[in-house]
């Protein structure tokens, strides 16, 4: 008896799958494995790009800071579409990495500062070694 009163009821109120806005039952981030390899290539592309216009203009500090910076950025991000965001922080936070992402993270958001509010080519400089410094290490 106590199993025919549970079907009951739990069939009256039986949860049906809620639609997102675009009125499909999957998540908003779901991509296709093509679509992730054309998003990783070309957040790639557009950071190798940066990067190399970096060493064109690498007389001028600032604006070397802002494509290196940029370029490095991109270049990173690039890979969040093959792992997902979520993979990519766990991997970024793991213990061994932790110190030398905050370092970078710390030295993108100097470099910035450096290069967009405050102008000054030295500590710009001096913020793009220790960026490079944190990729290397």
């Amino acid at each position: 008896m106590w199993k025919l009163i549970n079907r009951s009821a739990s069939s009256e109120y039986e949860e049906q799958p809620e639609d997102d806005l675009l009125g499909g039952t999957e998540g908003l981030c779901s991509l296709s494995p093509l679509q992730r390899l054309y998003g990783f290539a070309a957040c790639l592309a557009a950071g190798l790009v940066c990067v190399f216009l970096s060493l064109i203009v690498f007389v001028k500090p600032i604006k070397f800071a802002l494509l290196f910076t940029f370029g490095n950025v991109l270049a990173i991000g690039s890979t969040t579409f093959l792992i997902g965001p979520q993979q990519q922080l766990r991997m970024m936070l793991d213990p061994v990495r932790v110190y030398a992402t905050a370092i970078y993270a710390g030295c993108v958001v100097v470099a910035l500062i450096c290069a967009l509010l405050v102008h000054s080519k030295i500590l710009t400089i001096i913020a793009i070694i220790c960026e490079i410094c944190a990729l290397v290490w």
